[in-house]
């Protein structure tokens, strides 16, 4: 976990955590339904409750931008997703389409909307659980920051020309056929990050125990093996860069990991 703490958390959260590990991830499951019988989930209230009131602060101009319901104070980019962002928009001159898949009620968005609405023309939109998008339409969405229910909604809004999967396919059932879906889309650019691979053979299926000091829950969570991963991927796609997210897994043999990827007749 220490990597996580450096990387994404405010000090007085990093220290709670740094406790011995009752949290992070275990086990090693047969199903989904087995590891979900164990499990609080994802879409539990207090969850959501924290979420929204941390995006309202940030919305306030209390914090720049929260992650899970934890507030950062000060400017943090990602710079592999910025690096990304501008390298579309310069693709397609100076517009920039983005897609983010799970992305909670904005968080990559407002923690880059100081870089990335320089840009002349910008539509960034989420697509979520359901109280999300009713929460994004009523209390954030602008001209800019949209919230929908599925792709599909997403599209006639706008014309994506990047699909961001941040930290999300890890925590769904059925991962492979959502990348199925995304593939039908024909979206030029994908990035991917933040996602938990295993150095096994075959997939593993734990359940991830997150600190209450970010907020008490537990989910099924996948750690991947990679070259499976990117196989459906690799049909249509092709690498363009390669990034570590270091390994903060308490789980031997695993690791964090993101990649860039173009469609393989895009430039």
């Amino acid at each position: 976990m220490k990597q996580l703490l450096k990387k994404i958390l405010p000090p007085v959260v990093a220290t709670a955590l740094r406790s011995p590990s009752k949290y992070g991830w275990f086990g090693n499951y047969d199903s989904w339904h087995d590891a979900q019988n164990e499990c609080s989930g994802y879409d539990s209230e207090l969850i959501f409750e924290k979420v929204t009131d941390a995006v309202l602060r940030v919305k306030n101009g209390v914090a720049k931008f929260e992650r899970d319901g934890v507030l950062f104070f000060k400017d943090e980019y990602n710079w592999q997703l910025l690096s990304c962002l501008f390298f579309v928009a310069a693709q397609n001159a100076g517009s920039l389409h983005v897609i983010d898949f799970g992305g909670s009620l904005g968080s990559s968005y407002f923690q880059h909307q100081k870089l990335v609405n320089s840009l002349h023309d910008v539509k960034w939109t989420v697509v979520e659980q359901p109280q999300f998008v009713r929460f994004g339409q009523q209390h954030l969405q602008s001209d800019i920051l949209l919230f929908c229910n599925s792709i599909e909604e997403s599209r006639k809004k706008m014309n994506p020309k990047l699909l961001v999967l941040s930290s999300v396919l890890q925590y769904l059932e059925d991962p492979f056929a959502i990348v199925d879906n995304f593939l039908e889309q024909d979206i030029p650019y994908i990035f991917i990050d933040r996602t938990a691979f295993t150095k096994s053979d075959n997939h593993q299926l734990t359940i991830q125990k997150v600190h209450p000091a970010i907020y008490p829950a537990s989910y099924p969570a996948w750690f991947f093996n990679e070259q499976r991963f990117l196989a459906p991927f690799l049909t249509r796609y092709e690498i363009r860069a390669a990034f570590d997210n270091s390994d903060y897994s308490n789980k031997k043999n695993t690791y964090f990991k993101g990649f860039f990827l173009s469609k393989s007749n895009t430039n």
